[in-house]
């Protein structure tokens, strides 16, 4: 049997989104924001119109701004922006009770530190239990009702199959997996390539090239994830290769569109001075060279973006370094 008491950690766009899915499942939802006025917006309009403009919630749904409030929750699922998951973590680990089940649906790489964001919450919260939820699944879509679907890692199955439970609805299914490894780095990967698809389309390189770079892109990503201990299969699923053909096939992808914006000329400064939502991407793709560093991985198409977001590699440099690099065998094997 599935939790019905679940608690989500994040009012942005896929927070509010997986909240609304689950308050109109039946589930008994609330959902902790970290601005005010969006609480007090959702609670008295139920509308989030920055995060989440056009959706009419839920009005099952309740909102808050007290972390020790949403932490009787038996299921959390948190959505905060991944370089923020220890502080809030930390915050709410004097009132979980021991054993809570705690999945986190953001994606990305810690920066400072270079550490998973299951590492991360291992150490910010060492009595929970921990697992992974991700897939290929637009904010806006999922909460209008749309059909998707996501994976569900946990150590623990009998968990996973809870969690999976819990959240899967006739509109949003769950698969549940073992392999956390897999399940976060295809989450955190796919933004840093989702830049650089989004680059290619902003400069206007053409169907080919883009096809091209989201292949290469995949190659990369399996590399990466295989040599940190991620199961083949894992990165084919929904939380790989599906969440990739997404967020470098759309605009809707904050990813995309702000290497879209990129690659048509304008600064990085004045794309974030923009935006309100998180581009995590931007931040991964200096954690993911780090690490392929230390563990002697190529990854050129993510050190091609962090070079560019990082350091101020004019995008055309970028394109002819990595189309000038030595010819091999597609095969690595």
């Amino acid at each position: 049997m599935g939790f019905t008491k679940i608690g989500v950690v994040g009012g942005g766009a896929w927070g509010t989104a997986l909240a609304q899915t689950l308050s109109q499942a039946g589930r008994d939802v609330t959902l902790w924001a970290y601005e005010v006025d969006t609480v007090q917006e959702i609670n008295e309009h139920l509308t989030n119109r920055i995060f989440l403009p056009g959706v009419e919630l839920d009005e099952r749904l309740r909102a808050t701004s007290s972390l020790e409030d949403i932490c009787s929750s038996e299921l959390l699922l948190l959505v905060p922006p991944a370089q923020h998951l220890r502080r809030i973590a930390g915050q709410m680990a004097p009132h979980l009770k021991p054993q809570t089940p705690a999945m986190i649906c953001a994606k990305g790489i810690e920066q400072s530190t270079g550490k998973l964001l299951g590492e991360v919450l291992s150490e910010a919260l060492p009595e929970a239990e921990l697992g992974i939820v991700s897939g290929p699944s637009f904010a806006g879509e999922v909460a209008r009702g749309l059909p998707a679907a996501l994976t569900v890692a946990c150590a623990d199955e009998a968990i996973g199959v809870r969690v999976a439970q819990s959240i899967g609805s006739r509109q949003l299914r769950a698969y549940w997996t073992n392999d956390l490894v897999g399940v976060q780095l295809g989450g955190a990967i796919k933004n840093v390539l989702a830049i650089a698809a989004g680059i290619v389309d902003g400069r206007k390189l053409g169907a080919s090239a883009h096809a091209a770079l989201v292949t290469r892109g995949f190659a990369e990503m399996r590399r990466f994830a295989g040599a940190l201990g991620a199961k083949p299969e894992t990165l084919t699923g929904l939380s790989g290769l599906g969440d990739l053909l997404l967020t470098c096939g759309s605009p809707q992808s904050r990813n995309m569109s702000l290497g879209r914006a990129l690659g048509e000329g304008q600064s990085l400064n004045d794309i974030l001075g923009q935006r309100r939502a998180v581009t995590e991407g931007v931040y991964t793709a200096r954690a993911v060279v780090r690490i392929a560093k230390e563990r002697n991985i190529e990854v050129p198409i993510s050190s091609a973006v962090h070079r560019i977001v990082d350091e101020g590699l004019k995008v055309d440099d970028a394109i002819e370094a990595l189309m000038s690099r030595p010819l091999r065998a597609e095969s690595e094997n």
